[in-house]
């Protein structure tokens, strides 16, 4: 994978709701662009779209999770589209779609060698199929991006977990509480985690900082951002189907995507779960993609 040029992005379009259900995320890429994403971004380019299979809604008996064999076929079809544009020494930047995208993206990197991952996200999504209500991978891409679930979705072309506990970072989410309640499977000790308080008492930048050194303090190439959008405050994101108190302000997210993607180790980013049905006026995307688009062009300043 050739070294990335600063600024040279191209936008993916990745409109999956396999993890999830047909609610609306899968129309978050139109309403990003429609907003004027790509044109806000110098030299972004749009390479294309990953359309999903057909959803069902029958929960597999096996594995206990829905759509896990399209998961798994879209996953790799979606590292092809993302490994191109990183062979090409471009960053991708992802449009979900729900958070089961970020399988493909990491198998993209998998490919490639070890890399770590920024998980911005309001849950920790690390559920079990046994502890998931409906059998939602949306809810369980972490645990199975670091191995843990059926083989279908963690065993990848013989390359083992796409990324190691100690190269993940879990940052600002706020649901202990609940997933505890339902049983979810504890984070492990290796998985370096800093809930909404933890940033909050270090501060957004200087949180995003931290984690940052750690995910290149190791022996990982470079590292991936995931952004599900329900890692902001539900007071200014509540276009997303699984809402929660509290969360990030728009500057806080912008300082923590800006602090991450400037680092020239930051190879990748996605963006998920934001719900343009649950946006009737588009104001929350027109905020969505200046949040972005800032934070992307901060980057390549």
């Amino acid at each position: 994978m050739r070294t990335r040029t600063p600024g040279e992005v191209e936008i993916v379009e990745a409109p999956s709701v396999l993890g999830l259900r047909p609610s609306g995320v899968q129309e978050l890429p139109e309403a990003l662009l429609g907003a004027g994403l790509a044109d806000g971004i110098p030299g972004a380019v749009r390479a294309g779209r990953v359309e999903a299979p057909a959803y069902d809604p029958r929960r597999d008996a096996a594995t206990g999770v829905l759509n896990p064999v399209s998961i798994a076929r879209y996953s790799v079809l979606l590292a092809d589209a993302v490994g191109e544009v990183l062979d090409g020494g471009r960053f991708p930047l992802v449009l979900g779609g729900d958070c089961s995208i970020l399988l493909g993206n990491m198998l993209a990197l998998r490919r490639r060698g070890r890399y770590g991952l920024l998980f911005l996200d309001g849950h920790t999504d690390f559920y079990q199929p046994s502890a998931e209500p409906t059998g939602e991978a949306a809810s369980m891409e972490l645990a199975l991006a670091t191995g843990r679930g059926p083989r279908l979705l963690t065993e990848w072309e013989g390359r083992g977990p796409l990324v190691l506990d100690e190269d993940v970072v879990v940052f600002g989410f706020r649901d202990a509480d609940e997933s505890a309640a339902a049983g979810m499977q504890p984070l492990p000790p290796g998985l370096y985690a800093l809930d909404l308080d933890d940033v909050r008492a270090a501060g957004a930048a200087g949180a995003a900082r931290g984690a940052v050194d750690r995910l290149t303090g190791g022996g990982a190439a470079g590292f991936w951002v995931h952004l599900d959008v329900d890692v902001l405050d539900d007071a200014v994101m509540p276009a997303v189907d699984y809402r929660q108190a509290g969360g990030l302000s728009w500057s806080e997210l912008e300082d923590v995507l800006a602090t991450a993607l400037t680092d020239d180790r930051a190879v990748g980013l996605d963006v998920t779960i934001f719900n343009p049905r649950l946006d009737p006026t588009g104001t929350i995307a027109a905020r969505l993609a200046e949040c972005v688009r800032r934070a992307v062009v901060a980057a390549a300043a």
